[in-house]
């Protein structure tokens, strides 16, 4: 990985890109994350996880504007967090035994059907 005023540069304009898309789109800042931290020379697994990582302060920032205007819906924050509590970790210890390249083709293939989904849904 990169080091000094040059690598950091790179890093906080990766955040910057990962931080708009987050919330712009109300997520999908992870999907960005990951090939821009491999950019800055982090290696795949390593990437992923730091993606998830990176989101945390991402999504906080977000939640405090959205809440500050009044757009949200808390009534499916208990359900959703508990799927997604059991996903990720089902999630994390997948990363930790799958081939990278495996990762990197499930990757792919998520990317271009969520792609697929947001191009053809209305």
């Amino acid at each position: 990985m990169e080091k000094g005023k040059s690598g950091n540069g790179k890093r906080i304009l990766c955040g910057v890109v990962v931080g708009v898309a987050n919330s712009l789109f109300g997520g999908g800042g992870g999907m960005i994350a990951v090939p821009l931290l491999q950019k800055t020379g982090m290696k795949e697994k390593v990437a992923h996880a730091t993606a998830i990582l990176l989101i945390l302060p991402v999504c906080i920032t977000s939640l405090i504007v959205y809440f500050s205007r009044g757009i949200y819906d808390f009534s499916v924050l208990i359900p959703t967090s508990i799927g997604v509590s059991f996903g990720g970790a089902i999630g994390a210890k997948l990363l930790g035994k799958l081939p990278v390249k495996t990762v990197g083709i499930a990757f792919a293939i998520l990317q271009a059907f969520a792609g697929a989904f947001l191009l053809f849904s209305s």
